[in-house]
């Protein structure tokens, strides 16, 4: 029979855990974002609600709620749970958590979830370890990881699994799990009330991370029970402290960035970002980068204005700068933040540095107008596609000419609409590479054109 001592040591050592720890959700119904993996007939969902042992691998962002699954599923299924870090464990104590997890399944017939975090860490050989208990079913695994499984776990123990890939958090549900913090019990219990404008710093400040948010919020409540005249005062008349942007930016130690993704902040950043990259200045394009980073701008959005600006701004003057940008968009997506900030850094400074030419947008912005006021045109017949039936009968496809047949791969003939063929989009600068394209454009018009 458990003590009221025990009991009293038990509520203080509650309160000595992060806050985090303390707000992680004890059902599926308490957890905030993931919508499209808690939904009714959901393989979470069939998880909980049945009693067969299923395995899981959970990939996803720091701060997504993977640990925090793991645990509402041992919690909802009164399962045992056993939790190994990848980062410690070793071989040996993966089958002794194997071999405790049998035993209590031969004994009580009572199942173990089995959680083992960063799971990319192991090796093959520790991953091989696992294969027994989830092949036959000994126990319910669940891996998560930050990193691509199908590049960090052996194909056999994901073969055997169910992959569930988890989102950033939203902003809304970061504001939902900072707001539950400050009014449940178990987090802060109203002792201190959230300024919006602190709210939204620590919304912006978390990334999409929920332990993050936490993290920041407590530090910040710490601060307002300094032991100070004012605080004594204040709890002497019972007055709420407040959390404000001052009190974050000192538990933090990060200036809040004037920063409105919806408002002039947002666009004015984005329009000297541009302009300073267009201007082959590096060091400010760098500045405004590290300005929408630092301000919680979803960096998926940087990485697209920089792949639109290698061929609107540079173009045919360096043909890799796309090749740069969009390299730096996909790295994005695969390693996200704070890491994905360093490859966006680099395609700003090939960017900045880039010889400039807008004669690519120029030309589709030309030969777009001319559509849009109807000249198109007919298209010649022997550029008409003849492999349908009856074509040949049309005349589709007659006497066209197959270029590599022919010197230099090039033979004169009319590709354009007869009513567009002295229409010129395509005029090529000489800066950079663009100056050999230019060269060549001009000798292959000249040829076609018969000038």
């Amino acid at each position: 029979m458990e003590s009221l001592f025990d009991s009293a040591a038990e509520e203080a050592h509650r309160g000595q855990e992060p806050l985090a720890v303390r707000m992680r959700p004890r059902s599926l119904e308490e957890v905030i974002g993931q919508r499209h993996l808690l939904g009714p007939g959901t393989p979470l969902r069939r998880l909980v609600e049945s009693d067969a042992p299923m395995s899981l691998f959970l990939w996803g962002p720091p701060g997504t709620g993977k640990t925090t699954l793991a645990y509402v599923v041992a919690g909802a299924t009164k399962r045992r749970f056993v939790e190994i870090s990848a980062v410690s464990a070793g071989v040996k104590d993966v089958r002794t958590a194997i071999d405790q997890a049998r035993r209590e399944l031969g004994m009580t017939g009572r199942q173990t979830v089995l959680f083992v975090d960063e799971v990319h860490r192991f090796n093959k050989a520790q991953q091989d370890a696992l294969l027994p208990a989830v092949e036959n079913r000994w126990v319910t695994f669940i891996g998560a990881t930050t990193e691509n499984p199908f590049f960090s776990v052996i194909s056999p123990l994901l073969s055997r699994s169910l992959l569930l890939t988890l989102e950033p958090l939203a902003e809304d549900d970061v504001r939902g799990v900072l707001e539950r913090a400050v009014a449940d019990p178990r987090g802060l219990g109203g002792r201190v009330t959230l300024h919006p404008d602190a709210l939204d710093q620590l919304v912006r400040l978390a990334g999409g991370d929920a332990r993050r948010s936490l993290t920041y919020l407590e530090a910040a409540a710490m601060l307002t029970d300094e032991p100070t005249a004012e605080r004594a005062a204040e709890r002497a008349a019972e007055v709420t402290a407040e959390v404000t942007v001052e009190v974050v930016e000192k538990a933090v130690d990060k200036a809040a960035v004037r920063y409105d993704r919806q408002g002039d902040q947002h666009y004015d950043v984005v329009s000297a970002f541009i302009k300073s990259m267009r201007g082959s200045d590096a060091d400010a394009a760098l500045h405004y980068l590290a300005r929408m980073v630092e301000a919680g701008e979803d960096p998926r959005f940087v990485a697209r204005r920089i792949v639109i600006f290698a061929s609107e701004d540079v173009g045919m003057a360096d043909p890799t700068c796309l090749q740069v940008a969009v390299a730096a968009a996909q790295a994005v997506e695969f390693i996200g933040l704070p890491e994905g900030r360093i490859n966006l850094a680099q395609a700003v400074v090939h960017c900045a540095l880039a010889p400039k030419s807008n004669a690519v947008v120029k030309a589709i912005g030309a030969a777009s107008d001319d559509v849009r006021r109807g000249m198109v045109g007919r298209i010649p017949d022997h550029l008409r596609d003849a492999h349908y039936p009856g074509a040949k009968k049309l005349g589709h496809g007659r006497g066209y000419q197959y270029p590599h047949d022919f010197e230099h791969g090039l033979v004169r003939q009319d590709y354009a609409p007869e009513e567009l063929r002295e229409r010129r989009y395509y005029e090529p600068t000489t800066h950079g590479a663009e100056a050999r394209f230019a060269e060549r454009w001009a000798k292959i018009r000249s040829f076609l054109r018969g000038g």
